[in-house]
Order: structure tokens, then sequence, then C-alpha cells
């Protein structure tokens, strides 16, 4: 059985698959996904076993990845009777089911202030007989006020989680209909939520997406140029958005967004992005073969990385 939350150890706290990803490849906190014990987030079943009951992740620790992240049962993981994270299908069959599934916990809202944690130096001390010392545990400690618990599946503000709700439900246009997402102060179904970037005039505030044609390196900055024009005043102009030396540099996701993008401009395969907080507008570019003409286009500039995404959509393909 696959599933999107699981109980962090030395958190103390219930994370999200996309928390985790998050959390592994943010430069300024020390976490290793690997090294950590996630268990069933249930409270009722959780307390039933020792620490050495542990879900598996799937997904990760990849910078790239096609089929949907999430935390899995292992064959040694156990849970009481009636928990509603025991896999039917691998109690029925003993076989566990596969990776490759749809996500199918839709966040209701992307919260714009990221979720932060705080470590205190030590760490859970598990004892030899598996027993957990309480007096070690860790505290999660924020700067900015965190929705309770039991909201915090229902919410997330890691922009992947969204956008592979999207992707990986590409092809079930009801599903996309019936679900709404809140980002701000606008709320809308996922399927008028992400607007293809042919049509990014029709309303601001959304998540644009689109085919990528090509991706701009140029050294310590790029430039993503979309495949589909934006027809206005009846001519078609080119879109484009721009990621500023001085915006990577300051990611503290850095060395893994670089990987990430320098992988995708290598890979040649079918690209799409997604992003959110600007919107395109028409701009007057000098002509490189002659400054004194200028041509329009749409553009913008990135203000934030979290809400940014390159990546593979296969399911996205010709539509």
């Amino acid at each position: 059985m696959k599933f999107d939350l699981a109980y962090c150890l030395s958190l103390d706290d219930k994370l999200s698959i996309y928390d985790v990803r998050d959390l592994n490849f943010d430069e300024t906190m020390a976490f290793d996904s690997a090294k950590e014990h996630f268990q069933c987030p249930n409270d009722a079943c959780r307390p039933a076993f020792d620490v050495a009951n542990e879900l598996g992740t799937f997904n990760a620790k990849n910078v790239n990845y096609v089929r949907t992240p999430h935390f899995k049962n292992l064959p040694s993981t156990r849970h009481v009777e009636g928990c509603p994270y025991v896999s039917l299908k691998t109690q029925a069959s003993g076989v566990e089911e596969t990776d490759d599934s749809r996500e199918e916990h839709f966040p209701s809202e992307l919260l714009l202030t990221r979720r932060e944690y705080g470590r205190k130096p030590s760490s859970p001390k598990i004892m030899a007989d598996g027993v957990r010392d309480e007096s070690l545990t860790l505290s999660v400690t924020s700067n900015v006020e965190q929705p309770s618990r039991e909201l915090a599946p229902d919410k997330t503000s890691v922009f992947a989680h969204p956008v592979e709700c999207f992707v990986s439900n590409f092809d079930d246009k009801d599903l996309l209909k019936r679900v709404p997402l809140k980002i701000g102060e606008h709320t809308a179904p996922y399927g008028a939520f992400f607007k293809k970037i042919e049509y990014l005039q029709d309303n601001k505030g959304l998540i644009y997406w689109g085919k990528v044609k090509e991706i701009k390196d140029y050294t310590q900055s790029f430039r993503i140029d979309f495949e589909k024009k934006v027809w206005f005043e009846k001519k078609p102009y080119s879109v484009n958005v721009y990621l500023s030396k001085k915006l990577i540099d300051s990611y503290r996701k850095r060395k893994a967004f670089l990987e990430e993008i320098k992988h995708a401009i290598e890979s040649g395969r079918e690209l799409y992005c997604f992003f959110y907080g600007v919107t395109p507008e028409l701009k007057q570019v000098p002509s490189k073969k002659n400054p004194e003409q200028t041509f329009g286009v749409f553009s913008a500039n990135i203000e934030n990385l979290d809400h940014f995404i390159v990546r593979e959509a296969p399911g996205l393909d010709g539509k």
C-alpha cells in the first residue's frame, strides 16, 4: 500500500513524502531520509509496536522522478487490526503493490509560507531492546505558525505535491474538475487552477504550465522557452521565463536545483514547466541581428524557485 503521510521519529511529527523530499535537498538543514525512521501515521496503531516497525519510501531522494513518490509498507511492516494503512491487497495476495500508482492525496491548499523545522542538538536514542528513550525526543520548532496535525494532510507548502496531483491524474478530467485547490485568496478546481501557458491572459494568479521548447543555459542563469505561443491582438508571441544567477545562488536547494535543470537539458526528453507567483507580460526586447529594432515576447522573471518545476510528464504528451 502506498500513502502520502508518515510519522517521522526524529522530528516527532507527521510528514508528507513531499516534505521529506524537500528536507532531503534543503542545504540549510541536515536531513537524510535513508537514515530517518518513518512509522505508521495512525496514532492508534503506531504505539502498539516498537521503533523497528518502519515504513519505506519511494522516490524520496531522486532529484528527478516520473513515478509518484510515496511511503509504503515493507514486508516486515505490521499494523493493528482495523488500521486504515493496512494494505488489503497485500494481505490477500501476499504481493506488495506496484510503485507507479497516481497521487491520490490532493492537498486542499498550497501554503505560501514554507514549513520549517528546527532540531535540538541530540537525536532520539534507540535502546538495545528497541525501546525509545522519550527523554531525548526531539521537538519541532518553527518561526511561523504551523497548521495543526489534523489539518496537515489537507495542506502543503511543497509545490511539487499539487503538481504531481495534476500530472498523475491528468487523464481524469472529471476528478480535476471536482477537487478544489486554494492558493492565497484564490480557490478553483485543480483543472482550472492549472492554466496552459498559451492561455495565460485568461486569468492572473494561477499555476501556469506548458511544454518546454528549449532551456537556454547562460552558465549562471537560465531561460525557459515554451513551445506554445500566446495570441495577442491577432499576433502570436513567444513565451519564456528567466531564472537569474542571484535567485539560484540564494536558493536553499541550489545543488539539487542545478542537478535537476542540467539533467533536464542533457536528457533530450520532452519536458514541462510549471510555475506560480508571476505572470508573463508582453515586453519589447532588442533584436540580436539589429539592436535598433525590437520584438515582442511574453516574459517573466521567476521570483521563487520553491514555486517552479521543470520535469518529465509523460501523461501530458500531445495534450
